[in-house]
């Protein structure tokens, strides 16, 4: 096993695959270093020289700059490297993508609803318009729990705080958000519980729907009847009834999107997790599925890499304002566009975002971007789109089960054990935490660093993910409770 590992041909540092001490001689493919003082597992040393103010490089690309001059064999984070991120991201279109060659098609057994779309699970979700009434959902979740016909995956209510007091875009967030988690093909049955004087009012809440299926989504205003309880489990009732009359199926995986997330990263997370969840996501993408990728603050520094991927000059245009505006978001607020990493992505091994965001990126894998979809929209396209979203996990998670994802693949190098509405499945970057942490982490792509090839555990991730859509596997966190959920904030709470 070597020591360390070089991303990139010309890289100024490599990672330590283990605690290097100084004296050491690490060894990597077809080079070593003379370690000069010690390097925790995870992070940069230094391969060469690097002046100070120089560019500090990895993945082929700066990450942040020398704030000394580094020697080579010397650690590499923050006591001697800062960001060199800062304004608003100029670039023109220039395009670089190549079409993914198409694979023959493969299927799953899902859930075909009413509306087109595809199922993984087939669960009963009870949905608040308002967090006044999370008490009640929860009520009604228990006594609902035991009285569930056959061929119901489960009832979940979903609790948060907003839907009242809420002004301008917060309030069209929480909605948008609300509307896609409505439409979700996973839930056979939804009970949207309302209080009835809350500012998201059921009026305006049926009105965005538009046309929907009633016998799929029924509506209960808890102060216009005498007893909400009964009345609630009458209505799950009757939807337990409608859902139970869907039976899995073969359905093309063309049907299939994965949401794309990352948390609790370390410094190979961009070796082994992310790109392996990159390898699938050509791997679905060529068989006609979609893949959504957000976080975007953990895009910049390496936004070059995904715009000119775009598509077309629009879907570039729309990449860039979404990369802008989330720029201007933290600008407008005064706080620095580099205040990622978090306390354990640093202790992990990454310094800057910019090496954060070019590890993150890899998830998408190499296919042309095809979308950009706003806080809140659904995928209209298949392939891969870019959705507007932050980093914060279950705020993100959230964006991306709205969006329409059924399924999120979730890379770590810390470990969470992070639930949302859809099946999350956690990949490791490294085998210490699968091996900890079995109850939480689905996936090792530690592996990678141990003799196995990529194309063996992609297509073995290929395989858990579609057993896992055809219910015959739960991910971890399905076990563990996933009754909260979060909305993207911005404004005034009156």
């Amino acid at each position: 096993m070597n020591d360390i590992f070089r991303i990139h041909a010309e890289d100024s540092v490599a990672v330590a695959l283990h605690d290097l001490a100084p004296g050491d001689t690490a060894e990597g493919s077809g080079f070593s270093a003379a370690v000069r003082e010690k390097v925790p597992n995870g992070h940069k040393l230094a391969l060469r020289r690097i002046e100070k103010g120089e560019s500090v490089l990895k993945y082929g690309w700066p990450i942040g700059r020398a704030k000394e001059t580094i020697e080579p064999g010397c650690w590499v984070h923050s006591h001697n490297m800062e960001s060199q991120l800062e304004g608003l991201e100029h670039c023109r279109y220039e395009p670089q993508w190549n079409d993914l060659e198409q694979k023959p098609p493969v299927c799953f057994d899902g859930y075909r609803r009413t509306d087109g779309k595809t199922g993984v699970r087939n669960e009963l979700w009870i949905l608040p318009m308002v967090g006044c009434v999370n008490g009640l959902a929860k009520q009604l979740e228990r006594l609902a729990s035991s009285r569930l016909p056959a061929g119901i995956d489960g009832v979940f209510a979903f609790q948060h705080s907003c839907g009242c007091s809420q002004l301008g875009d917060d309030l069209r967030h929480t909605q948008k958000l609300l509307k896609g988690l409505l439409l979700h093909p996973n839930a056979g049955g939804v009970l949207a519980l309302c209080l009835g004087c809350e500012n998201n009012r059921p009026e305006d809440m049926q009105a965005l729907l538009g046309e929907y299926d009633r016998d799929r989504i029924q509506f209960l205003v808890c102060q216009e009847c005498e007893d909400e309880i009964e009345e609630g489990l009458r209505i799950l009732d009757r939807l337990g009834q409608y859902a139970a009359s869907f039976h899995r199926e073969p359905c093309p995986v063309s049907s299939l999107t994965v949401g794309l997330k990352c948390g609790g990263s370390d410094g190979l997370s961009g070796i082994t997790a992310n790109p392996l969840v990159g390898s699938f996501s050509d791997w679905l993408l060529s068989r006609g599925g979609s893949c959504v990728l957000t976080e975007v603050p953990e895009m910049f520094g390496a936004e070059r890499l995904l715009m000119n991927r775009c598509r077309s000059k629009p879907v570039f245009d729309a990449a860039l304002g979404l990369i802008n505006g989330f720029r201007e978001y933290f600008m407008r607020y005064g706080q620095p566009i580099d205040e990622n990493p978090s306390p354990g992505n640093r202790e992990g091994g990454i310094t800057t975002l910019a090496e954060k965001s070019l590890g993150c990126v890899q998830k998408s894998g190499t296919a042309p971007v095809e979308d950009v979809l706003l806080y809140g929209e659904q995928v209209k396209t298949n392939g891969l789109s870019l959705l507007q979203g932050p980093g914060n996990d279950l705020t993100a998670a959230c964006a991306l089960a709205a969006s329409g994802a059924q399924m999120i693949l979730f890379t770590t190098g810390r470990g969470t054990p992070l639930g949302c509405p859809v099946p999350t499945l956690k990949i490791s970057s490294n085998t210490p935490l699968a091996e900890k942490k079995r109850n939480w982490i689905d996936f090792d792509a530690g592996q990678l660093l141990t003799g196995s090839s990529r194309e063996k555990l992609t297509e073995e991730l290929a395989s858990l993910v579609l057993s896992v859509a055809s219910g015959k596997t739960r991910a971890k966190a399905e076990a563990l409770d996933k009754s909260e959920i979060t909305f993207f904030r911005d404004g005034v709470t009156l």
